[in-house]
């Protein structure tokens, strides 16, 4: 099997980021698992396996790649089958409505669903959108957003999701997949994953910034922590039967996000069991095969960069098929899951072809854009798609408007005199609500954010046009100032108004455009546009101002949220085309807000913690965002560190008052918790292959030019790739097992969609009393938060959440339950989750710090009948290639110092030689009759016939060897997987005949006289006479050229440098061990899986194993101890030195040198690794 140049170039620049010590490292995970049609993915997937049995080779490459950026009407289109009627799919931007469209409605951000804290809401408006997109010929949304989640509170795109909170965005997240994918569009959960800032995404976008950086952004993050936070909302999408993931622009511990196998196929496919397709981020492709093997399934938009013509896949993927790099089952695969999610949906019977261009608003245009060529046709027809959604959207943009502060001043009554409206995010744009491309401005109202994540608005309604309207209707006066620098005229403005109504705000967006110098995250979390000011000029001039901030985000208020004329503040988000009615029903009260904030709002930036990455961090290679702070981020992060937000995350008022009581938990009888265990199927081939003369470009075929085709150019695979380096051979840059189609092991935490379906089982119903206190109707969100209860958990995390509307005086029992999910931590050495034996406790209130009710839950309960547990808080320490404490090499030295020193300073020792006239120095004991042996012992250790020197030094290596197999008997060795133990084995046996070969050749022979026996000889040194023999017996003892020949013809060693034996098989012997120890001891579980153990669960050792590594340790231990002894008792300090550095030496080679050449690594490998 063959590669091509840029699967190549790919590989091996992932080894290399691998091999770097400093580096976070994403270890990998193969093969890619293929789809089984598990659950309610039955049918749809049996269905698929029908048409892609019937396809060619061709066929099911032009479904995974798309045609090429601007050479079709959508954003990203696909190739089509047209003798199975297969349509081209389109696929459209964005989370929030139709991106580069017409007679579309534009829906409120993310962020503002989030608000709502409202499941049927999210569902209502995922729905609507749906609904717009197949009425436009849509068959992929590419939305909504999980990613980023939140980690940073300053980043661009944090709008598109929805909360920092994982249950929160989880939930909505996955309304809004189900409301999209019930309308008949598939759904597309991105950013995938831990894409949590826009600066350095993109190399490319990274140098038009003036940034000399070679790769992009590489986002380090432990496995408990992506676990538990960032991978939570995509289980909850798989769960909801999400048919596509889009994966992101960022590398994740330095492997790019759709290239990376630990992430796609180990934590996507194979433990959360997703069964839909992995699409690519536009360019966001960076390898053919690498791709493949990892998990990717669709590249989009087709082409390597955007309108370059060539691709990574469509005829290079063709290729890799026929030459064997890539197995079939693995394209095979990649068109079932595609073909699966287009079933799924039903878009096969709500098919419409797309209606729209994205590329111009002219009527008539060129079929293919970008190159002016195929047919010159209609290609926009103008269909209006809105239906009634404005009603819904004007009721999401009230509903999510989140009251802060209210002194009384709301709800407005009409019967004001003067209203003064006050800057410049009452008004409009100048340029129109779409005269910025992508919105990329903060001109007027802002009522959408920046870039992909957008839609063209059919209208807005600002702010000034709703409440002018208002006011008239009340016959008062209005005055609108929307300059926001006028402040003279703000001020002049407020002191003659009833109230003030100031218009605030702060926008941030994508990182392919920079508004006033924000490059696409904020450059801070103040608000924009002399904000700050206006306020305070209004304040200190209108004794009834009431703040309106629409931001993307938290942004700090301290300035100005405690002056006492500002008597109210609401945050309305990102509202979309109805923001100026939304915010006028709540203002005058015929909307009761409800809304909470999904978010914290702190009283410095420093107080949220996480900062963003803005500078080059890692000279020219991609800069490094390590994700140190865990789980802890938001309210998270506040409750951890005592900071006292301005207002915290699930706060909000309303226009009545509420009372929460009557807290009850009951336990449910909940089955036993089991891990997944077993094998999967074998992976399955659709179809045959065929021969390459079949997979030419059709006679005759006309092509685009730039256009990305599935066909190949010759039946000379070679020449059909043109590619220089065509030949390589791919075992040298395939990663193990990666074609490997056989039956595979389960994952202990997978078994069906979103992971093992033991989790989702309730373990516990909770109940409480909510009652509307009040004189009107309004709604309430009970919060439910639990306490894990381990040392280095959250104080609180928030696991269930319900809106609910009451009259006044209503009361009604609020009832949900807790699963084992709710409950349970990511245990990193099981690669599990574990419920722990700490103490639970649920807490219900209206936010994370007002929290009236609790209730312990009954340990027994936590633990009997949930799973195995777990007595340590896992570890978050981010990933990382396993690092061999070479710095404990030290302890060499620093014994043989203390032992010469020992040997100097204690009268014991100085009065067991008698040093001869030859060697006058302290430090050079004598060297006795007997090689080395002091004249006069009187210590026990100083005697050579001392029972530890006879039964264990002399015959140390046998001892080495005895430990070194129970360690590759018990630990096979230091991994978990089957398919790594022979490969594992057999490096493991490579080290011992290394460090063997070593001692062998240094102690016993070195083609001829050992490396020791030849150096004392090359030295000076020679056998001589110690007892009156013969003349001619006295000349021969001359010639002997070993020690032991010596000593057996009653000579003695004298005169050369005599390396000390005992130090160099002490310190080889030792080292060698301690070194397979720790790798036994860490264990692959953690490292092959892509993990880190908690240093408690490392040491949880039963059985074989526990008796393995007492027995090495205690070798090791009485080696160390000898070698102490022969540091007092034998040797000069130059003997002993030369001994130690063979010895050091011979590590390097075989323990520390393997992490550096990568070669040499995959012969001996490294323990544990």
């Amino acid at each position: 099997m063959k590669l091509g140049w840029i699967e190549v170039a790919a590989l091996v620049a992932a080894s290399v980021v691998s091999a770097k010590d400093d580096l976070a490292y994403s270890p990998p995970f193969y093969p890619s698992p293929w789809a089984d049609g598990q659950g309610e993915w039955a049918e749809v997937y049996k269905r698929a396996v029908d048409i892609v049995s019937q396809m060619t080779l061709t066929e099911k490459v032009n479904l995974t790649t798309g045609t090429g950026w601007q050479l079709e009407r959508c954003v990203g289109q696909t190739g089509s089958v047209p003798r199975l009627n297969i349509p081209s799919l389109c696929l459209q931007d964005s989370p929030l409505g139709i991106r580069f469209s017409d007679y579309n409605s534009a829906f409120p951000a993310g962020v503002n669903v989030a608000a709502t804290w409202d499941k049927t809401l999210a569902y209502l408006r995922g729905q609507a959108m749906g609904e717009e997109f197949s009425d436009k010929g849509i068959d992929v949304q590419l939305g909504p957003a999980a990613g980023p989640l939140g980690a940073h509170p300053d980043g661009g795109r944090n709008w598109e999701g929805f909360s920092p909170d994982p249950a929160l965005t989880g939930v909505l997240f996955a309304e809004t997949i189900k409301g999209i994918q019930d309308a008949g569009v598939i759904a597309t959960a991105k950013h995938y994953i831990m894409n949590e800032q826009e600066h350095f995404r993109q190399q490319p976008e990274a140098a038009g910034y003036g940034f000399n950086v070679s790769d992009s952004l590489s986002s380090n993050v432990d496995d408990k922590t992506i676990h538990e936070l960032y991978l939570w909302p995509f289980a909850d999408a798989v769960r909801a039967g999400v048919g596509a993931v889009m994966c992101s622009y960022n590398q994740i511990n330095n492997s790019y996000g759709c290239e990376n196998s630990e992430t796609l196929n180990k934590l996507l496919k194979a433990e959360l069991g997703f069964q839909g397709f992995v699409m690519s981020d536009w360019t966001a492709h960076h390898s053919g095969v690498g791709a493949a093997l990892a998990g990717l399934d669709m590249s989009m938009p087709g082409d390597v960069t955007f309108d370059s013509g060539t691709s990574f896949w469509g005829a290079n993927l063709t290729v890799g098929v026929l030459n064997g790099t890539i197995p079939q089952w693995r394209v095979d695969d990649m068109a079932v899951r595609i073909m699966a999610a287009y079933y799924k949906v039903g878009r096969d019977t709500k098919y419409t072809p797309p209606n729209f261009s994205s590329w111009t608003r002219d009527e008539y245009g060129f079929a293919h854009n970008h190159v002016s060529e195929g047919a010159y046709e209609r290609v926009n027809e103008f269909v209006d798609v809105q239906r009634d959604h404005a009603d819904l959207i004007r009721r999401i943009g009230a509903q999510s408007t989140v009251l802060l502060k209210n002194k009384g001043a709301l709800p407005l009554s009409r019967k004001e005199k003067l209203v003064a409206l006050l800057g410049e995010d009452a008004g409009s744009n100048s340029w129109g609500a779409n005269g910025c491309d992508d919105r990329g401005c903060d001109n007027g109202t802002l009522a959408m954010a920046w870039g992909s994540g957008t839609a063209n608005f059919p209208y807005l309604v600002t702010p000034e046009q709703a409440i002018q309207n208002e006011v008239l209707q009340g016959r008062g006066n209005v005055f609108a100032v929307t300059d926001s620098w006028a402040l003279d005229k703000i001020a002049a403005a407020a002191r003659q108004a009833s109230v003030s109504l100031v218009f605030v705000n702060s926008d941030s967006g994508e990182g392919f455009l920079s508004v006033d110098g924000n490059e696409g995250d904020r450059n801070n979390i103040t608000l924009w546009k002399n904000g700050d000011n206006v306020v305070k000029t209004a304040a200190n001039n209108c004794n009834n101002t009431v703040v309106i901030i629409h931001s993307v985000g938290p942004v700090l208020i301290n300035e100005w949220y405690d002056h006492p004329n500002v008597t109210g503040i609401l945050w309305a988000g990102l509202p979309g085309q109805e923001s100026g009615n939304s915010i006028a029903d709540v203002l005058y009260g015929r909307v009761n807000p409800g809304a909470k904030s999904p978010f914290t709002w702190g009283k410095t930036r420093e107080s949220y913690g996480s900062p963003l990455v803005k500078d080059a961090n890692n000279g020219n290679g991609a800069p490094q965002s390590d994700f140190t702070q865990g789980v802890f981020i938001d309210y998270r992060h506040f409750d951890k560190f005592n900071e006292t937000p301005i207002y915290e995350f699930g706060y909000g008022l309303s226009y009545t008052t509420f009372e929460l009581s009557d807290l009850h938990v009951q336990p449910l009888n909940a089955s036993q918790y089991t891990p997944t265990s077993g094998m999967t199927k074998a992976a399955k081939n659709f179809g045959e292959i065929g021969d390459a003369s079949e997979y030419v470009y059709p006679e005759g075929l006309e092509r685009i030019h730039e256009f990305i085709y599935p066909w190949i150019n010759s039946t000379d695979l070679k020449a059909s790739s043109d590619d220089s380096n065509y030949g390589w051979e791919d075992s040298e840059y395939i990663p193990e097992g990666a074609t490997d189609g056989s039956a595979q092991p389960r994952l202990p935490a997978s078994g069906g969609a979103g992971g093992n379906p033991g989790l989702y089982e309730d373990l516990f119903r909770v109940s409480v009393k909510v009652k509307n206190t009040g004189n009107v109707a309004g709604d309430e969100v009970p919060q439910l938060y639990v306490s894990l209860g381990g040392p280095n958990e959250p104080k609180v995390v928030l696991r269930k959440f319900e809106r609910i509307h009451l009259a006044p005086s209503q009361e009604v029992v609020w009832t949900t339950t807790l699963t084992r999910r709710d409950l349970a931590n990511w245990d990193v050495s099981a690669q599990d989750w574990a419920v722990t034996p700490y103490p639970k406790t649920i807490y219900v209130g209206n936010s994370s710090r007002k929290l009236p009710l609790q209730v312990s839950l009954p340990k027994a309960q936590q633990v009997k009948k949930n799973m195995a547990s777990s007595d340590k808080s896992p570890s978050t320490t981010i990933p990382r290639l396993y690092q061999p404490p070479t710095t404990a090499l030290l302890v060499y030295p620093i014994t043989l110092i203390l032992g010469s020193l020992f040997s100097v300073l204690s009268p014991t020792a100085q009065g067991t030689r008698d040093p001869p006239s030859d060697h006058p120095t302290p430090l050079a004991p004598s060297i006795a009759a007997d090689v080395n042996l002091p004249q006069h012992p009187v210590n026990y250790f100083a005697r050579k016939d001392n029972v530890f020197n006879v039964y264990f030094v002399k015959i140390g290596w046998l001892w080495v060897t005895a430990a070194f197999a129970s360690l590759l008997f018990s630990q096979l060795p230091y991994t978990t997987s089957s398919s790594q133990q022979p490969r594992r084995v057999g490096q493991a046996l490579a080290r011992y005949s290394l460090a063997t070969l070593v001692w062998y050749l240094t102690t016993q022979w070195f083609f001829g006289p050992a490396i020791i026996d030849r150096s004392f000889v090359i030295s000076g040194g020679k056998c001589e006479q110690v007892v009156p023999l013969a003349e001619e017996g006295s000349a021969s003892l001359h010639t002997l050229l070993t020690a032991t020949a010596c000593k057996a013809a009653g000579g003695a060693w004298r005169g050369g440098h005599d390396v000390s034996g005992h130090v160099f098989m002490l310190v080889l012997a030792t080292a060698m061990l301690a070194f397979e120890t720790i790798g036994a001891w860490r264990g692959a579980p953690d490292i092959d899986q892509g993990s880190k153990k908690s240093e408690d669960a490392d040491r949880e050792l039963s059985g074989p194993r526990k008796w393995s590594v007492w027995f090495v340790g205690a070798v090791t231990g009485l080696g160390w101890w000898m070698l102490l002894m022969t540091a007092i008792w034998f040797h000069t300090w130059f003997e002993k030195l030369t001994g130690l550095l063979i010895a050091l030496s011979a590590v390097y080679a075989i323990y520390i040198l393997p992490r550096r050449v990568i070669p040499w690594r995959d012969v001996v490998g490294i323990p544990g690794v």
